[in-house]
């Protein structure tokens, strides 16, 4: 089957989305024809969008609370958020197989081939590869690209979970991708104090309203004591720690651990070696894993 390509005119607009995402929730919502969890498999389907211009003071307000370096450069997380709308709206689509709150993003790998200015345009790709095994569940990987023009400049696999019955293992001798090593043994450079509003600044700011990071009150109705600060923002700002070392060209993967659970003091680790460099957040107080990450230079 062709895989179906969608050119939007513009980024979707996130709070209906995040409305459907939250209606989905209820039992039997999954019968509406607009409401996202009545598919068996990933629709192939590919959203594109572009034009996309980058809006000097949201990028400004970005930098400072992931920590960057103000300049006319986007940050390597930056595309992302402009990219997340289309991520959201592939996630709500009637045929997709699961509700979009509830899932759980545990990787995340950003490929920079070149630094991009801020005034370029970008036109941005996204589509979700098929679903796979997971010992807890199914996940399903969203790839992104970022063109400008024919040149493709950044590109990022997202992995998601749906936790659950795991459904039929890999073949044997079958092996997913290794993933970043555990950055437990390494040595702390930072401590960060994170606070309790954390996820609502980024959350405002990037459009992603899930109420897991908005508010304690929301966070409880999804099992968390409190609200939780945002895996992307945690890959931000590690990114940011290392910003001065990093290259034009590059690979960032990180594996999402333990949430974080604002507000929170948490330890930034990092090694550097002649391939790259490792890095992680852990727990101030208890040592517990929120983050491991590599930059292959």
């Amino acid at each position: 089957m062709t895989m179906a390509e969608r050119e939007l005119r513009g980024a979707p607009s996130m709070l209906p989305m995040f409305a459907r995402a939250g209606v989905s929730m209820i039992p039997g919502a999954s019968r509406l024809p607009f409401i996202g969890g009545r598919g068996r498999e990933i629709p192939e389907l590919t959203l594109t969008l572009v034009d996309v211009a980058t809006d000097r003071a949201r990028l400004a307000d970005y930098d400072r609370v992931c920590g960057f370096t103000l300049r006319d450069a986007l940050p390597p997380t930056y595309p992302h958020m402009l990219a997340f709308p289309l991520h959201l709206a592939l996630m709500t689509d009637g045929r997709f197989p699961f509700p979009a709150i509830g899932l759980v993003h545990i990787s995340n790998r950003i490929v920079q081939h070149r630094p991009i200015g801020a005034g370029e345009l970008l036109a941005l790709r996204v589509w979700s590869d098929p679903l796979e095994y997971h010992p807890r569940g199914r996940q399903f990987t969203i790839r992104t690209e970022a063109r400008i023009g024919e040149e493709l400049v950044w590109e990022e696999h997202s992995t998601n979970l749906r936790r659950g019955s795991a459904g039929d293992p890999p073949p044997e001798g079958a092996h997913g991708d290794r993933g970043p090593a555990s950055a437990e043994d390494l040595p702390a450079s930072a401590t960060w104090r994170l606070p309790g509003d954390l996820g609502r600044r980024y959350g405002t700011l990037s459009g992603d309203l899930n109420p897991i990071h908005v508010h304690p009150l929301s966070a409880r109705l999804f099992g968390f004591p409190t609200a939780i600060a945002h895996g992307m923002w945690t890959k931000a700002r590690a990114l940011a720690a290392l910003e001065s070392e990093l290259p034009g060209v590059f690979t960032a993967e990180v594996a999402f651990k333990r949430p974080i659970l604002l507000p929170a003091t948490v330890q930034f680790a990092e090694d550097r070696s002649d391939d790259g460099i490792r890095f992680g957040v852990r727990d101030a107080n208890k040592g517990t894993p929120h983050l491991d990450g590599e930059v292959s230079l």
